[in-house]
């Protein structure tokens, strides 16, 4: 098992690592809108999304990964009601790639946070 982390997305805030990649299998913990700092990119569920796939783009490509390497993917929405904006944005980032999702509403995210995303990818040799 091979612990991945970069500086370059948010730290973890409690004792888990940004990703594990183990057998070419990359698994992140979940990703949320908070910058390489922990500082809040934004109020609103658009900006805490486009900050959680910068994280994500980063933690894959520290694994050796990218995007397109995604598999699966789970959403998590403090509010359902914010599905739509969240998956237009999911859209640009993916650009036509249509790996497994689940979302799902949870009653609170950390930090009050409006999203979060975890994937699993498959490292390419």
């Amino acid at each position: 098992m091979n612990i991945i982390h970069t500086d370059q997305s948010s730290q973890a805030i409690g004792p888990y690592s940004q990703a594990i990649e183990v057998d070419g299998w990359v698994y992140t913990s979940g990703c949320v809108g908070l910058k390489a700092d922990n500082s809040l990119s934004g109020e609103d569920v658009e900006a805490q999304t486009h900050q959680t796939f910068a994280n994500l783009t980063a933690i894959l490509a520290a694994a050796g990964c990218t995007l397109k390497d995604v598999v699966k993917a789970t959403v998590y929405l403090a509010d359902m009601d914010e599905f739509a904006a969240m998956n237009a944005i999911y859209s640009e980032y993916m650009d036509g790639h249509q790996p497994a999702r689940s979302c799902v509403e949870v009653q609170r995210l950390p930090k009050d946070l409006r999203v979060e995303i975890d994937v699993i990818a498959r490292k390419q040799n």
